[in-house]
């Protein structure tokens, strides 16, 4: 039941609109473009060029002047919506990006209406994420007690898990003494993420200090020059404190072992976290669960809503085994933020004890919505799908003579590339990327695969079909051919 229009007009300094019912009227008309924008995604490009003119127009002075809400909509829907990543298209397959959902277009609205701040105090949105953080450490096999927080998304996930592990490896001291004379190093693959290495950049310990561990013929990392390195950095007066596992590395999808991982890291002592921005979220489909066998163990992981869940972004999330080591690394008490046991300062520990922000969005919502609306059950369903997708592009290829696969497909990322060339091939296929992205057909992306370019296409989308694979293959044959031949 709609709210009846206010008899009262706003203040002179007030941001309401003076007329509710125009207001509310322009609402209903967006929200029906965008429900049509949504069902009718399959019926337009999946990305498109900026047009010269279009890039010139985003150059406009700032607004100094009140103006009008219907020409502000107006601009949006000529300079921004046509020219779009294309994420939410079915056959976006270049890069891990998730889909959004519906029903998540709707909780943004309402997390947006009531502008809560998630830092802390006692309101219902800060439970809201904590329900989240308790479903999501079921969901992995973690106790109970794990603590954890939403954030943008796995990079700062990750530099969050970094520091947890560096205070508990030096103490509570490095958060005022810092880092001078530290030896500490850590452990990973060449194939995990970029962001591990920032992070170990932003948490004062340098990237020198990360040892990256060849990986085998899977793509996993070697364990036995693991414990190798270990024993030498040891020997060497260092102190090694941490390992990063991958569970869905970028390029191939590869999953680390994480059970001898978690093995080795109990006999060392080291601090075992896995980076599984989209891996994680395969523990939702019984027939992939069993690859990620290990993560319960982990003392910390880091993980996207926004990429399998199909949660909008954004929806990162950090979950830790230990939450005084977690509290540790963050927890503050200065006087204006003093905490109670009731009132509206109450609800000690908050959010902000776990993180580096005390400013949060409300993007709980957004995952608990989903979450109820749709039911993990249902996730790992679209999870499965798009690993049995992936499988299908892999027969589609090894069926082409003019294709070749170039690594297994573990999940959902399938590398491969056009060789029916006598041509420089990495040229001609990242050329047949780039025809492809521009067609409006498809977004493939491209990576390096044991030092060859391939065409890499990750299923993530919950609206990718069957047809949507015969679709892209096709294309990239046609284009393929014609490159070849030019």
């Amino acid at each position: 039941m709609s709210t009846p229009t206010p008899a009262f007009h706003p203040a002179p300094n007030s941001l309401d609109p003076e007329d509710w019912s125009a207001f509310r009227e322009m609402g209903h008309r967006m929200l029906d473009d965008m429900v049509d924008f949504m069902a009718g995604v399959r019926d337009r490009p999946v990305w498109q060029p900026m047009p010269t003119e279009v890039r010139a127009a985003h150059k406009a002075p700032l607004p100094r002047a009140p103006g009008d809400l219907g020409d502000a909509y107006q601009d949006f829907q000529t300079l921004v919506q046509p020219y779009i990543g294309g994420n939410i298209h079915p056959r976006f397959l270049g890069w891990v990006h998730g889909a959004g959902n519906p029903v998540g277009v709707l909780a943004e609205m309402l997390a947006a209406t009531l502008n809560a701040n998630l830092g802390g105090r006692d309101h219902a949105p800060v439970e809201v994420e904590r329900e989240v953080i308790r479903w999501s450490a079921e969901m992995i096999g973690f106790p109970a007690t794990t603590t954890g927080v939403l954030v943008t998304g796995t990079s700062v996930a990750n530099l969050i898990a970094v520091l947890v592990a560096r205070t508990r490896a030096m103490g509570r001291d490095v958060r005022k003494a810092g880092m001078a004379g530290h030896k500490l190093v850590a452990y990973t693959s060449p194939a995990t993420h970029n962001c591990v290495l920032r992070a170990m950049d932003m948490a004062g310990l340098g990237t020198d200090a990360l040892r990256l561990i060849p990986f085998d013929d899977t793509h996993r990392i070697n364990l036995d020059t693991l414990v190798a390195t270990i024993a030498a950095d040891r020997a060497a007066g260092l102190q090694p404190f941490m390992v990063i596992g991958t569970a869905g590395t970028v390029d191939t999808g590869a999953i680390d072992d994480l059970t001898g991982l978690a093995h080795l890291c109990a006999q060392e002592s080291l601090w075992f976290h896995v980076d599984a921005a989209f891996g994680a979220l395969a523990v939702l489909s019984p027939a992939h669960r069993p690859l990620l066998a290990g993560i319960e163990r982990a003392d910390s992981i880091a993980f996207d809503f926004h990429k399998w869940a199909q949660v909008p972004y954004d929806a990162g999330c950090v979950l830790v085994r230990d939450g005084d080591a977690h509290a540790a690394a963050f927890a503050t008490q200065v006087n204006y933020l003093k905490r109670e046991t009731r009132g509206l300062a109450a609800g000690h520990p908050w959010p902000t004890d776990f993180g580096p922000d005390l400013s949060r969005g409300f993007r709980a919502l957004k995952v608990w919505m989903t979450l109820k609306v749709y039911g993990a059950d249902k996730l790992g369903q679209t999870v499965a799908h798009c690993c049995d997708l992936a499988q299908q592009l892999a027969r589609r290829v090894d069926a082409e003579p003019e294709l070749t696969m170039l690594s297994p497909v573990w999940l959902n990322v399938a590398c491969f590339r056009f060789t029916a060339s006598g041509k420089d091939l990495d040229r001609l296929n990242a050329d047949i990327v780039i025809a492809l992205q521009e067609s409006g057909i498809a977004v493939p992306s491209t990576t390096m695969v044991g030092g060859k370019l391939a065409i890499r296409l990750a299923f993530v989308n919950h609206r990718t079909q069957t047809a949507d694979v015969d679709i892209l293959i096709n294309a990239v044959l046609d284009a393929g051919r014609r490159l070849s031949a030019a």
